[in-house]
């Protein structure tokens, strides 16, 4: 049985997307559509398409009936399927706030909303599947993104320096993390744009005057206000910006989320590697549905110290591996030099994209050329080689095998 192939993803077109990165990286023509994401996996909604001997095939379909030739015993065993979702991300306005939900609960509410008759296509659907969506991120570029609560010390001196939320002061103090998030996704809009309106008209003219960090809250708050189809309903994921840490990471480094870490992607590029899965609860920033009381279950209402992940470097001076809690993905930064070869042996499936340069990907039976863009698919047991045409940068996915 063949184990190498091409393997094409689908580009994903939401709202927040960018119109040139990945039609660039990709070498397609998208005249001026949001391109988003690109996916490469084999979930339902978008599964990737095979080149085989056959002509192509579904990814999905393919796994499916050639469970553990693709995955191997461990992998086809333990999950069932493939276990991750790669994509490819170009954030030109920032996404909603949101959370995931642990696998226990993600079962449970997909069962429920399924007894309950609600398609799963429906606009208010919170669980498109009963699977957890822990993910990491490694940037491609500058990447800005809201991540978890900040400490208490931190969060005591926004609600005091920010004049428009001292009156929360005492709400934290009584309630804590989850009593001033329920505070204030629970108030009317009526008492959210008498609250926001007077900040907003303190940070918008500064924003459009270009005075304002990008290390600042106020910053992406004013940006969310301008790009709002809607100036006048003002969002309640405004108190998350200044509720949560804002992070940077710089090309090449990392942040893993967890189930129930609240967070929200603001700009950048990134490599996206994430449990199989499309489950999101929203809370805010978003024309999209909010369940205020789902999400209030799942927050994790606790301090998060931002881990940004340089990723550990192996013997072989190639692959720099970026290593999370998840079971079910591994996520690899594979620089090669022209003078360099990358060899292994896949423990389970692997999806290597090429994001520069030019390679050759060769097994025992064949032999593919991949540019920029282009991607390969090794099934479990490929001993495979990888050398470069070019100095080039690429990302492979996996799941780690005991």
């Amino acid at each position: 049985m063949a184990k190498l192939f091409p393997i094409e993803g689908k580009i994903q077109n939401y709202a927040w997307g960018g119109t040139t990165y990945i039609p660039n990286l990709l070498s397609v023509d998208k005249n001026g559509e949001q391109c988003a994401e690109y996916w490469l996996g084999g979930h339902s909604k978008a599964p990737s398409m095979i080149k085989t001997s056959e002509g192509e095939k579904s990814l999905d379909t393919y796994i499916e009936a050639n469970l553990e030739p693709v995955l191997g015993h461990y992998i086809a065993e333990k999950f069932g399927r493939l276990p991750f979702l790669f994509k490819v991300l170009d954030v030109r306005d920032m996404l909603s706030i949101q959370v995931h939900p642990t696998k226990i609960e993600a079962e449970k509410g997909f069962k429920k909303e399924n007894e309950a008759g609600i398609p799963v296509t429906a606009p208010n659907r919170n669980y498109k599947d009963d699977n957890h969506k822990p993910e990491i991120m490694v940037a491609l570029s500058e990447f800005w993104l809201l991540h978890g609560f900040l400490t208490e010390a931190k969060l005591k001196t926004v609600l005091e320096t920010v004049p428009e939320f001292n009156h929360l002061k005492t709400v934290f103090e009584t309630g804590g993390y989850f009593g001033l998030y329920k505070h204030v996704m629970e108030e009317s809009q009526e008492e959210t744009n008498k609250v926001l309106q007077p900040l907003v008209d303190r940070i918008l003219p500064e924003y459009k005057a270009g005075k304002i960090a990008k290390s600042s809250p106020d910053y992406w708050a004013a940006k969310a206000v301008d790009s709002a189809d809607d100036a006048s309903i003002l969002d309640k994921g405004i108190y998350s910006i200044y509720f949560f840490n804002i992070v940077k990471a710089n090309k090449g480094e990392a942040v893993f989320q967890d189930a129930g870490i609240p967070h929200a992607y603001l700009e950048g590029q990134n490599m996206e590697l994430m449990a199989n899965s499309d489950n999101v609860l929203r809370g805010g920033l978003t024309p999209k549905h909010v369940d205020v009381p789902e999400l209030l279950k799942h927050v994790a209402f606790e301090e998060t110290i931002p881990n940004v992940m340089k990723g550990d470097l192996q013997d072989d001076g190639i692959e720099r591996i970026y290593k999370s809690l998840a079971p079910d993905f591994q996520l690899s930064l594979i620089s090669l030099e022209t003078s360099k070869t990358y060899k292994n042996t896949a423990k389970t499936a692997e999806i290597i994209i090429v994001i520069e340069g030019e390679v050759e990907a060769q097994d025992a039976d064949a032999k593919v050329s991949l540019e920029k863009g282009q991607s390969v698919l090794l099934l479990a047991g490929c001993e495979y080689t990888i050398k470069p045409k070019a100095n080039s940068v690429l990302y492979k996915a996996t799941a780690p095998v005991a």
